[in-house]
């Protein structure tokens, strides 16, 4: 159990946590920052849909209609996301990264040049959309950016795993621990509350220019990424070392 504790986790895999708990961190930043702003969620589509429902069973067909908002326009984000990244490859994600972050920059143009509220909320309820096409497992953990219910139902199921001593799912190597996907998990739900903190503490302090910062670290963190990406195997090459003819 030790040995397998400490096997070294392939370079990939740590960078594609990294990425998941930086991208859980903005999703948290920006639901956090339009809940405040404008009242719905632009991640969390079952509190939208739920308010839909709250409001529409009390015949508030205003309130109704402003939470049904965001649903489409994710989905909308959801399929453009979805659309360019055929090929799953780093260069389409990257793109759909830089898209998200154009989005953001445009939801902050729409906050200085006063647009309606709902304006504002269709252009980021698509840019979340997007973000959550840029990444959905870890090593052979499935995992969720914006809506970390399923995230914490994962770690309760890893919990339980542990608890049973049943073997890893689709494990990925000596590395790929129950300890390991629960370590992730926790990550990204941590970093989505602390994102949740930071946008709220600056929508009531910077208001309009709120998201600047996570358009700005988007950014960077694209272009970092792109500057440590990891080489990929070679068609002669093996886990094991090359092979010889």
């Amino acid at each position: 159990m030790n040995a397998q504790t400490n096997a070294p986790v392939p370079a990939a895999t740590r960078q594609d946590g990294w990425r998941a708990v930086s991208r859980g961190l903005i999703c948290g930043y920006v639901d956090s920052y339009t809940l405040l702003t404008f009242g719905v969620y632009t991640s969390f589509m079952s509190g939208n849909t739920i308010a839909t429902g709250m409001n529409g069973g009390q015949a508030k067909l205003g309130a109704a209609s402003h939470a049904l908002l965001p649903i489409p326009f994710f989905v909308l984000g959801a399929f453009i996301g979805f659309l360019i990244q055929k090929d799953k490859s780093k260069q389409q994600n990257s793109l759909v990264s830089m898209c998200v972050a154009a989005l953001l920059f445009a939801g902050v143009a729409a906050a200085i040049g006063a647009a309606s509220t709902s304006v504002c909320v269709m252009i980021l309820s698509c840019a979340m959309g997007m973000m959550n096409t840029t990444l959905s497992q870890v090593g052979g953990q499935s995992v969720s950016l914006g809506f970390v219910t399923g995230d914490l139902k994962s770690i309760g199921e890893q919990i339980a795993n542990l608890i049973n001593r049943t073997p890893v799912a689709l494990s990925q190597g000596l590395w790929d621990t129950h300890w390991r996907r629960l370590t992730t998990l926790g990550s990204i739900w941590t970093c989505f509350l602390i994102g949740a903190i930071a946008g709220a503490a600056m929508a009531v302090r910077v208001h309009v220019w709120t998201l600047l910062l996570p358009a700005f670290f988007l950014i960077v963190l694209v272009l970092t990424e792109r500057t440590t990406e990891t080489p990929k195997l070679d068609s002669h090459t093996v886990l094991g070392g090359p092979v010889e003819n």
